[in-house]
């Protein structure tokens, strides 16, 4: 049996000390590291080392004997970011785990952050274990902890070092074939056990187990209580097609290296497989321990292994039902990199491009001569400065922050693209309606089977989903746009691949041309936590924001209020809270939703985008005529265009 567990957790909760006691109960490591020492097996990276913190997942993996004596249990651990502002790299971990281990310090509690790991495992359904850190602190108090899990988490957190008739009412009252077998006296120690794991695996209870990481206290424990309870049906989708899902890029002696967990099937060096670029030929897998790679001929369902060969990006589903999977926390500021001489824009441009490949979430844009990235927090800037300098020896200079700005449409239209200099050819036609929000761009055919091959349709579907298109208003990546092909014709001889490519482009930009465009904001949604003093002053500045908040909610001496409010307003305010609350209040922020902009005119003038001058996404078409290709505007495309459509 396979299975990947994750490490999350708050900053400075224990996580990345906890995973090493573990590697070192199991044998993987001889002494065990710490993150504040920059010796910690996990994190390997001179960056992690220099700065004491956790900045990409790393994975290793043990033996532990499986539940019932049903042979062994083949973990893959894979620590995670614990700051908030490395969280596109951690959402990208949790995307291919089984089961989390979310760690809470008992000394400082339920932090902001661990608030949104929990709801992101339970949005996923991830069963998750709760490790109890720093019981040997002084003034930590487990009884005080567990009542904030219960409000601020689930009611269904319990502790395992309960006295065990406690412990069995607990479990009984959350598996009804338990609780039969409870009141009838007649449940074992085994029964109990069954409960437990069936009670874990649907998510109606989070064991908690108390300890120290840093002392070894409650680790046993916690191997225990993995043995017992995880478990997955891994084995089973062994005999299916392959599939996989991509999680991480990076680059070893220069070689890139995609990371992905096979979750059906099996996969072998040199196999040939789809993606979303088209099909691609595997050069060699290698299986991961921290940052030792070693061959393997194989990979099967439930295990993590990294391809060279494989052009795929973190996100991405290849092999069967390959597509491109939307990440739930995404930037919504970005911030322009300026290149210090003697280094070069378009020099810097390649580097942030390749960094880009291991981090979809910087979304590099280049436009009228201003390169820029878009960021979580100023943590994040400070560490790209160093992997730009460290990598590629390259010194910049970081603007000020700015919103990431994304346009939808507010009716149906038609774009048509074509494609025809000479010897090549290629017409796409595409609906283009609005989507729910949230949605980003989705993608269908309604294209007649005998008017367009198959091949063709699918590398339709390819181009529409591959990148970010830009919009027409500001230059800023459309999203909430379901997208339609409903008429397409190629060329017997001169139809290429790369056609279609140009044809889909062309056909969503002069779609947008004839749209009613809208350009959409970013929200944050908080929740905070704070003092009743301090309620007051709160209120006031959130109301001078232009926020939206709730009825205030109260438990004892505490206040919370929740609410939303524009990015942009939203960027420096936990500064601000911090000293309201005199650094005793918790705050929580996530991404919201993207909503109209109210000063849509505004921010368009300021921006000043002009889409018939942008080179690189034209909203024409190309046509032949007399043996020449020639440029039609996106206004006169419709008369020139081949398919005969009822639109």
């Amino acid at each position: 049996m396979r299975i990947v567990l994750g490490v999350a957790a708050h900053v400075d909760a224990g996580k990345t000390t906890l995973s090493e006691q573990i590697l070192s109960h199991t044998g993987v490591i001889r002494r065990v590291g710490r993150v504040d020492h920059g010796d910690a097996f996990m994190d390997g990276d001179a960056l992690e080392r220099a700065r004491g913190i956790t900045i990409f997942s790393e994975q290793a993996s043990f033996t532990l004997p499986g539940a019932e004596g049903g042979g062994m249990l083949e973990v893959t651990l894979m620590d995670t970011p614990g700051h908030v502002d490395f969280s596109g790299e951690m959402e990208r971990a949790l995307s291919v785990i089984d089961a989390a281990l979310l760690v809470i310090s008992c000394a400082e509690g339920v932090q902001s952050h661990t608030v949104t790991l929990f709801n992101m495992l339970k949005k996923r359904g991830v069963p998750t274990l709760i490790f109890l850190n720093k019981t040997d602190r002084t003034g930590a108090d487990p009884t005080a902890a567990l009542a904030q899990m219960h409000r601020l988490l689930s009611p269904d957190c319990v502790l395992t070092s309960l006295p065990q008739e406690e412990l069995r009412e607990e479990l009984a009252a959350r598996d009804e074939q338990l609780l039969e077998q409870h009141f009838d006296g007649a449940a074992s120690r085994q029964d109990y056990l069954s409960g437990l794991r069936r009670a874990f695996l649907s998510r109606a209870i989070f064991p908690v187990i108390p300890g120290s990481a840093l002392t070894d206290q409650g680790v046993d424990a916690l191997l225990t209580a993995v043995s017992a309870l995880c478990h997955t049906g891994c084995a089973a989708r062994e005999g299916e097609a392959f599939s996989a899902q991509v999680y991480r890029v990076r680059r070893v002696s220069g070689t890139r290296m995609t990371y992905m967990k096979v979750t059906s099937g099996s996969v072998s060096a040199r196999s040939v497989i789809p993606t979303l670029a088209g099909e691609m030929k595997i050069s060699a897998l290698y299986s991961v321990q921290g940052a030792k790679l070693s061959p393997v001929q194989e990979a099967f369902a439930g295990q993590t292994v990294a391809a060279a060969g494989l052009e795929a990006r973190p996100g991405e589903i290849v092999g069967e039902g390959f597509g491109l999977t939307q990440p739930e926390l995404v930037p919504v500021m970005s911030v322009q990199v300026d290149p210090v001489p003697p280094l070069d824009a378009r020099a810097l441009h390649q580097h942030l491009k390749e960094l880009e490949e291991e981090d979809p979430l910087l979304r590099v844009r280049a436009q009228e001569g201003r390169l820029s990235v878009g960021i979580m927090g100023a943590v994040q800037i400070e560490v790209l400065q160093s992997l730009l300098a460290s990598r590629f020896g390259d010194q910049v200079v970081f603007r000020q922050p700015e919103v990431l700005y994304r346009e939808t449409i507010a009716e149906p239209v038609i774009g048509i693209g074509h494609y025809e200099p000479l010897r090549h050819y290629a017409e796409a036609w595409l609906r283009m309606s609005p989507g729910p929000v949230g949605s980003g761009v989705t993608y269908d055919s309604a294209c007649p089977p005998n008017s367009l091959e198959l091949h063709w349709r699918r590398l339709v579907r390819t181009h529409v989903l591959e990148r970010e298109h830009p919009g027409v208003l500001t230059g800023s990546p459309i999203t909430d746009i379901h997208v339609e092909l409903i008429a397409g014709r190629s060329h017997l001889k001169h139809t290429e691949g790369g056609d279609f490519r140009e044809a889909t482009y062309r056909a969503i930009r002069h779609g947008l041309m004839h749209a009613k465009s809208v350009l959409l904001e970013p929200y944050m949604r908080f929740e905070l936590a704070m003092p009743q003093e301090a309620l007051a002053r709160v209120t006031g500045e959130l109301l001078r924001m232009g926020a939206d908040i709730g009825a205030p909610e109260y438990d004892g001496d505490e206040a919370s209020l929740c609410g939303s409010c524009t990015a942009a307003a939203f960027w420096d305010y936990p500064t601000r809270f911090a000293a309201a609350t005199r650094g005793h209040g918790r705050i929580s922020a996530r991404f919201d939703r993207y909503a109209p902009c109210p000063e849509q005119e505004k921010i368009v003038a300021e921006i000043g985008y002009n889409p018939l001058g942008d080179e690189r996404n034209p909203t024409g078409s190309v046509f032949c005529s007399h043996g020449a290709g020639f440029y039609v505007a996106w206004d006169h495309v419709r008369e020139w265009a081949h398919c005969e459509v009822e639109a």
